[in-house]
């Protein structure tokens, strides 16, 4: 069963589109996460994120799943048992997070490393 959000959002252009697809405050760290641990159980990453509620880390993963850059497999076994890894195309994200991160990094440098410890998910992907 695929994921269709209940309003479809009118997307002007293509800069607008990518940043529907993996913009905000998590689907670009579930990205991230998920690239640096190939494939994870929901709890697994509801644990590195941290402050995400159930009702968020779901609807953000049906909406990555619809947009194609997470893989849901499914296992026939009791408990149940659920694994998320990034598709190829979800993959083809990974550098333009990083240069967002770098230039991030180049424009906060000063402010940041007072405040807010290094991303260890984006020092591994850089």
């Amino acid at each position: 069963m695929k994921y269709e959000p209940k309003i479809e959002k009118e997307i002007m252009c293509p800069l607008e589109y990518g940043l529907n697809i993996f913009g905000g405050k998590w689907k670009s760290r579930i990205i991230c996460v998920l690239s640096a641990n190939s494939v994870m159980r929901y709890n697994e990453i509801r644990k590195e994120l941290g402050d995400i509620t159930d009702a968020v880390l779901a609807s953000m993963l049906k909406e990555l799943i619809a947009d194609e850059l997470i893989n849901r497999k499914q296992y026939n076994e009791i408990p149940p048992k659920v694994e998320y890894s990034l598709t190829e195309k979800g993959k083809s994200v990974l550098p333009i997070l990083q240069s967002i991160c770098l230039w991030s990094r180049q424009q906060t440098k000063d402010q940041l490393e007072k405040k807010l410890p290094p991303c260890r998910t984006c020092d591994q992907l850089l």
